[in-house]
């Protein structure tokens, strides 16, 4: 069952993206033990990158979010392939805070806005990654993402998440759109899309109702005539493992990794993004490399 929709404008100068990213907020939040607003805070930059991820043209291309914002919740990081397969981890995961006046969560203060969200590109064409930079306007996500597209890509963007957290600490829903022009907009249309969009529920609101990524494709582009160019399945995906694990050990060098086997032979790396384990008996490791290693 598909979860994700990519779609465009008849006209050509309106792409969108929509992504019902419950699941994968769900596995999230048991993987971490996240707290309510962490909960808020990973499962809102999981969608974010997914959606960005499903944007991007080749299969081998991967983009990193990383917000640092000075918060009591410390780093949250989230990785997506080219797909919209997404794996994420946050430095403090049961940190919580009084709900706003609203009475949403406080995910801007849980994260903090005094700092920056880093955006890494990685294209499989260039030998360096690409990475852009924009000061956080909130903390919210949402809206530094937006940000982003504004300032580093000049690109004009809407941007909607939203994560439901049940009392229990259960996700309800969550999920998020990606709405952006192509130049050569008109201000009649600029005007129309700012409208439909002012007049839509939250995300939350349209997933309790039953709404699909697809009601709010035709909500948020109504009078465009909106196409699906492609619709496919994304998951909460660690591509972890014993192997590469091990390489990123020999990749330390002999002279640290014998500092680590004076402390204690017996290795143990846990993954930050599915708590996976791996053990490696650090001789054995050293006896794969050789002395003259710096």
């Amino acid at each position: 069952m598909s979860n994700l929709i990519r779609g465009i404008s008849e006209n050509g100068g309106v792409v969108f993206c929509g992504v019902d990213s419950t699941e994968i907020v769900r596995t999230a939040e048991k993987l971490h033990t996240t707290s309510a607003t962490c909960s808020a805070a990973l499962g809102r930059l999981l969608t974010g990158v997914s959606l960005m991820g499903a944007m991007l043209k080749d299969d081998g291309d991967s983009i990193t979010l990383r917000v640092s914002g000075g918060g009591p919740a410390g780093v949250v990081i989230a990785c997506t392939d080219a797909h919209g397969n997404v794996k994420g981890c946050i430095d403090h995961p049961l940190v919580e805070l009084p709900a706003k006046e609203n009475g949403h969560l406080d995910v801007g203060g849980a994260v903090g806005k005094d700092g920056v969200l880093t955006v890494i590109r990685d294209n499989k064409l260039q030998k360096e990654p690409t990475v852009g930079q924009v000061p956080l306007v909130s903390g919210e996500i949402a809206e530094d993402i937006t940000s982003y597209y504004a300032y580093s890509e000049q690109i004009p963007t809407v941007c909607a998440l939203g994560v439901l957290v049940d009392k229990d600490l259960s996700i309800a829903c969550a999920g998020g759109y990606l709405l952006q022009l192509l130049p050569g907009a008109t201000d009649a249309e600029i005007t129309r899309l700012e409208q439909n969009i002012a007049a839509m529920p939250s995300v939350t609101e349209l997933l309790r109702a039953g709404k699909t990524p697809q009601d709010m494709m035709e909500l948020a582009m109504a009078g465009f005539d909106p196409q699906v160019l492609d619709t496919r399945e994304v998951k909460y995906r660690c591509d972890c493992s014993k192997e590469r694990t091990k390489d990123m050990l020999l990749s330390l060098g002999r002279k640290e990794l014998v500092k680590l086997r004076d402390e204690d032979p017996k290795c143990e790396v846990v993954c930050h993004f599915c708590h996976t384990k791996y053990e490696f008996d650090l001789n054995e490791l050293l006896a794969e490399t050789t002395p003259e290693e710096k």
